[in-house]
């Protein structure tokens, strides 16, 4: 039987074509060649026209803009189900906003916040961003 990996070398954030990211103190990592890779160097840029593509919202990303723009949260997206009546994608986080579009039941919605019973994410991987009850998603 293989023993629990030690926490210390668990990677903390994994990002595509990066090394891993573990405890910095434990792992005696180089924090200078990770401010070098994820660093911003400029202005964040405006993804005017994109609100409903990109899901970036003024206090959280989706973890792939990690190092792109900068927001308080980046959240890794947690998949959920549309329920069997399918439901609309809106807007806001309420039933009287812009509808965006529709979601089938059984379609797959990555779950980035969750807030007075209302979810916003991503429709499957790179669909529409907006906001579903969490009554229509199925864990």
């Amino acid at each position: 039987m293989n023993p629990e990996p030690d926490a210390s070398k668990r990677p903390v954030f994994l990002f595509a074509g990066k090394p891993a990211v573990t405890d910095p103190v434990e792992s005696k990592l180089d924090l200078a060649s990770l401010k070098t890779s994820h660093s911003l160097t400029g202005p964040a840029p405006k993804f005017d026209g994109h609100a409903h593509t990109r899901a970036v919202r003024g206090d959280v990303a989706h973890i792939r803009y990690a190092g792109q723009v900068f927001v308080s949260h980046y959240a890794v997206p947690m998949p959920r189900t549309v329920g069997a009546e399918g439901a609309t994608l809106r807007t806001a986080g309420r039933a009287d906003a812009d509808s965006i579009g529709a979601l089938a039941a059984g379609e797959t919605f990555n779950l980035l916040d969750k807030a007075g019973g209302w979810g916003w994410g991503q429709q499957g991987e790179d669909g529409l961003v907006g906001y579903l009850p969490l009554t229509a998603l199925e864990p």
